[in-house]
């Protein structure tokens, strides 16, 4: 009985293991990409419970930003999360990249969730990057 026992113990964490190293190259070959919602704005879905808590309780308000300066900052910086992507550095972190094209008008809403992003990134898991303002990171 324990034989059969542990035997079908190491079989479930061998399958498990395997359904994990599948995940994990899917992951390597993951993109961002901004996507329009139903009213045809730009939108940006982040899956992260903290991440809403971190927009409304630590996060700078929109009013404190322009859609130009957050375009220019979201420029370098997905330029930047794109170069650890690809050189695989912060890979508990990044574990894609991010389809940007500074040409296009997302709007000032997306612009600004997206540079939240890399500051809760910053904020959760001491991740510095260098195009993120001095005010955005100090406070955390």
């Amino acid at each position: 009985m324990k034989n059969a026992i542990v035997l079908l113990l190491v079989s479930f964490l061998t399958l498990n293991c395997s359904a994990q190293s599948a995940s994990s190259n899917d992951k390597e070959k993951n993109e961002m990409k901004p996507a329009k919602n139903d009213d045809g704005e730009w939108d940006l879905t982040v899956i992260d419970t903290r991440f809403d808590y971190f927009l409304n309780a630590v996060a700078r308000p929109l009013s404190q930003y322009t859609e130009s300066y957050l375009k220019n900052r979201n420029t370098q910086l997905v330029a930047e999360w794109n170069s650890y992507y690809s050189s695989g550095r912060y890979r508990n972190v990044i574990e894609s990249s991010i389809d940007y094209d500074p040409k296009e008008k997302y709007g000032l809403k997306f612009e600004y969730k997206l540079y939240q992003v890399f500051a809760y990134v910053n904020w959760r898991y001491g991740l510095r990057m260098n195009g993120l303002s001095g005010s955005d990171t100090a406070r955390f």
